[in-house]
C-alpha cells in the first residue's frame, strides 16, 4: 500500500532557512551543528530575525527566509514545528523538525541526528510526506478571514463555567448540535494531540480525513465522528465561544456569523527518514507493547 510522497525531491540546496524554538533552553550548539552540517554540503543557512537575536547572529525577515530558501528546518518541540508550518505555509516549502523540545511526536529527528540526517538529504536519502492542513474560515457577512491550522480548530467557552450548543453543518445541513464543553475538528496529524486527549482516535498521518471530537459532552450518545477529507463543514453558535486554532491563536466567536472548515488544497511537505515507521512513534511515545 502506497503511503508516502517517496518520488519527490527538493529541486536545489542552495539555500537552507531555520527557525528556534522562541524560548527555553540554549540551542546554541545545536544551531552551530546544524550551519556546519549545511555549509559543508555547500549551502547556505538563513536564519529568521527572532532567532538570530536568540543566538546572536545575523538574520533576515522570515519572509525573504521563506521565499529563498529550498528548505525551512524547524529547531524546538513539536509547537515550533506547528507554528512554521502555518506561517510558512504560502511559501510550500519542505521543513525538517529536529527535536529539542518535550514530547516529540512531530520533530522525530532528534539533536545528536543532525550532521547524520542532514548528510542524507543533500545525498537524497529522505522522504516527504504530505499532511493535511485545515483551511479555517472566519465568517462575517459577505467577507471571510481565511486562516490555517496544522492539528486542529477548537471552539470552546471562554470560561470553565456552563456548557455551549454548537450546530454542527455538513454542505449546508444540519446534521448534529454539539452540547458541552466544546468541539475539536482535527487532522489526522492532529489526532495524537488535544484530540487524543478528550478520547478521539488516532489516525493515520497520511489520511486525508476530519476527526470531530466533542470534549466532555452533556451526553454519552455524542461520539468522535471521522469524516472524509472532501467534507465542508459550517459551524455555529448563539453563546460566546473561542475559536482556537492550533493553540496558538484565539478568535472571539462572537464576531463572526459562523466558522467553515474544510482540508486545504494544498498539503504541508515533511522531511522524514526514508524508512521511519509512524508505528515506532507510536510505541515510543504511547509506550505500546510496554509490560
Amino acid at each position: 500500500m502506497k503511503t508516502t510522497e517517496k518520488m519527490q525531491k527538493i529541486d536545489s540546496f542552495k539555500h537552507v532557512g531555520l527557525v528556534i524554538k522562541p524560548k527555553g533552553v540554549s540551542l546554541d550548539r545545536h544551531y552551530l551543528a546544524i550551519k556546519s552540517a549545511i555549509e559543508k554540503n555547500g549551502a547556505c543557512l538563513m536564519v529568521d530575525e527572532q532567532s538570530a537575536r536568540l543566538l546572536g547572529c545575523d538574520g533576515v525577515p522570515f519572509e525573504t527566509m521563506c521565499k529563498q530558501s529550498d528548505f525551512l528546518i524547524s529547531l524546538g518541540g513539536d509547537g515550533t514545528l506547528i507554528s512554521l508550518c502555518r506561517r510558512s505555509f504560502s511559501y510550500n516549502k519542505p521543513i525538517l523538525g529536529i527535536h529539542a523540545g518535550q514530547l516529540g511526536f512531530l520533530t522525530n529527528i532528534r539533536t545528536d541526528e543532525i550532521t547524520t540526517f542532514i548528510d542524507k538529504i543533500f545525498k537524497e536519502k529522505y522522504r516527504i510526506d504530505k499532511r493535511i492542513m485545515l483551511e479555517v474560515s472566519l465568517v462575517s457577512g459577505s467577507s471571510k478571514e481565511v486562516i490555517f491550522a496544522f492539528n486542529d480548530m477548537v471552539i470552546t467557552r471562554p470560561k470553565i463555567s456552563g456548557m455551549t450548543t454548537i450546530d454542527a453543518y455538513a454542505f449546508g445541513n444540519l446534521f448534529n448540535s454539539y452540547y458541552g464543553d466544546g468541539l475539536i475538528v482535527s487532522t489526522p496529524t492532529g489526532s495524537t494531540a488535544y484530540n487524543l486527549s478528550a478520547g478521539g482516535p488516532i489516525i493515520y498521518p497520511l489520511t486525508k480525513a476530519l476527526i470531530l471530537t466533542p470534549v466532555c459532552p452533556h451526553s454519552l450518545t455524542q461520539r468522535p465522528l471521522v469524516l472524509p477529507g472532501d467534507f465542508e463543514l459550517e459551524f455555529t453558535s448563539k453563546e460566546n465561544n473561542v475559536v482556537v486554532i492550533d493553540g496558538q491563536d484565539t478568535y472571539d466567536m462572537q464576531d463572526f456569523d459562523s466558522i467553515e472548515v474544510r482540508v486545504s488544497p494544498q498539503s504541508v511537505k515533511l522531511i522524514q527518514e526514508l524508512d521511519g515507521d509512524y508505528f515506532d512513534v507510536l510505541k515510543e511515545k504511547l509506550r505500546w507493547g510496554s509490560k
